[in-house]
């Protein structure tokens, strides 16, 4: 095998080391395209899901040394299309991790415009190596596209296309009731309007997630910050650094000193979201079933009683 064959080999995995590392870290990965408030939570799902298919496809023709001129232009397309996107998000100031490379790599915007430029020179190099072609290739390739697509959706399926996307009770009811009564909730104005309370604990990574996602909502549709509570176990040490981690909005939240009390309410199960108008809990999500357009919903009938 010649040098740029050799070459060529490396880039495919490359990609497809690229890829895995998105799936393993696909709530991440979702987040940060979300972050951008360019599609839906459920579509964002879709895109994620795509540009993974997409990379996973083009890095294993890579090695197999399939199609090549299709792989060869695709590939650079794909990472001049993810350098423009990453100049936008150093235009208007993010620099958090673009989760190229999942969660194992943390690459700022610069330093994965970096790495696309290497990648694109090196694809340069490659050009005009040689395919290698046989009988019924287009059937393997339409091969590779389902095999590939139905692995991603089957490790990874989208939160909104599983049966925990259905709405189910998360709480004992009646003790969360008593629990407005008592401190520290009586303090808060858990009972007026319609109010977001969200119940975490400070080391729970799905939890911080979950703040990410509320925080993304929020500032895509416009809810009023001042209807958002944060329940946490834990101490204000943790809750600072979980403001930090999680990269989200900070809102009212205060610190559940009974910690068997709160576990007992929701079984120890975190997070828990709650919808609550005028006291009463409306619904209830953990971060996998978490609806956009009921929340959005919910919030609008909230404005239209002002």
């Amino acid at each position: 095998m010649n040098m740029k064959k050799v070459i060529k080999v490396v880039l495919g995995l490359i990609f497809i080391f690229s890829a895995v590392m998105k799936i393993i870290g696909m709530d991440n990965f979702e987040l940060y395209i979300y972050s951008y408030h360019f599609f839906s939570l459920n579509f964002t799902f879709l895109v994620a899901r795509a540009a993974i298919i997409i990379e996973l496809v083009l890095g294993i023709l890579l090695v197999l040394n399939y199609f090549h001129k299709l792989a060869w232009w695709g590939s650079v397309t794909m990472l001049a299309g993810y350098t423009f996107f990453l100049l936008y998000a150093q235009l208007i100031g993010r620099t958090d991790s673009c989760h190229c490379f999942g969660d194992i790599l943390q690459f700022n915007p610069w330093q994965s415009i970096i790495k696309n430029v290497v990648l694109i020179i090196l694809f340069l190099f490659v050009y005009n190596v040689s395919d290698t072609k046989f009988k019924y290739q287009w059937l393997a390739f339409i091969g590779i596209v389902i095999a590939v697509s139905a692995a991603v959706f089957v490790v990874s399926p989208p939160d909104n296309y599983t049966s925990n996307y259905k709405s189910h009770e998360l709480l004992h009811q009646d003790l969360f009731q008593d629990a407005l009564n008592r401190p520290p909730l009586d303090s808060l104005p858990l009972c007026e309007g319609r109010k977001v309370v969200c119940l975490f604990s400070s080391s729970c990574k799905y939890c911080q997630m979950t703040a990410r996602k509320l925080s993304i909502m929020q500032q895509i549709h416009g809810f009023p910050s001042d209807d958002i509570y944060y329940v946490f176990m834990g101490n204000k040490d943790g809750v600072d650094k979980f403001y930090v981690e999680s990269e989200s909005l900070r809102y009212h939240d205060v610190i559940y000193d009974d910690v068997i009390g709160l576990i007992k309410i929701n079984d120890g199960v975190f997070p828990v979201v709650i919808l609550m108008e005028e006291g009463r809990i409306v619904q209830e999500y953990d971060f996998r079933n978490m609806n956009e357009s009921q929340i959005e919903a919910f919030f609008k009938q909230n404005e239209a009683t002002l």
